[in-house]
């Protein structure tokens, strides 16, 4: 009976497991884009994500508990500088996982994740839908009509 595992052990010992994802969070931070297989992506998912809501809050205190996980300095300072920079004002969901299909050498499963808010071309789609929801044929007839009456009253009182 497997209650109250609530993660995948990706079939490693603890600290295999720990270096593992601190390893793979480095290199998500660092290319903003790896490729690997899906448990270990899901997994990733769960160990980075909260690291990048602490990344919002830039004091020693995040910075230290940060790097606990982490364990490299350079991996720090880009997602406290960089990172956090562009998701500031998103609250949740920094990362997505897109499969790929199966390798070739052993059938795996296979995925990428990727940080969401460095992909261009997903972000130029999605701010021209933004654009495009803003702008409603009521609000534009409504704003020439209050234009109109107040010049017709104007001129009768003249």
């Amino acid at each position: 009976m497997r209650h109250g595992k609530k993660f995948n052990h990706l079939g490693r010992k603890t600290g295999h497991r720990k270096a593992l994802l601190s390893n793979m969070a480095c290199s998500l931070i660092e290319h903003k884009r790896i490729t690997t297989t899906i448990a270990k992506a899901r997994e990733l998912r769960k160990y980075a994500e909260p690291l990048i809501t602490k990344s919002k809050e830039d004091t020693t205190h995040s910075r230290r508990i940060v790097f606990s996980y982490l364990r490299n300095k350079y991996a720090v300072t880009e997602l406290f500088r960089e990172v956090a920079a562009k998701v500031g004002d998103r609250p949740g969901g920094y990362t997505r996982i897109i499969k790929l299909g199966n390798r070739q050498g052993d059938n795996a499963e296979m995925a990428m994740i990727e940080l969401v808010d460095f992909n261009e071309l997903y972000n130029a789609n999605a701010n021209k839908t933004a654009k495009k929801a803003k702008s409603t044929r009521r609000g534009r007839k409504k704003a020439t009509e209050t234009e109109e009456t107040p010049d017709v009253e104007t001129k009768d009182e003249n």
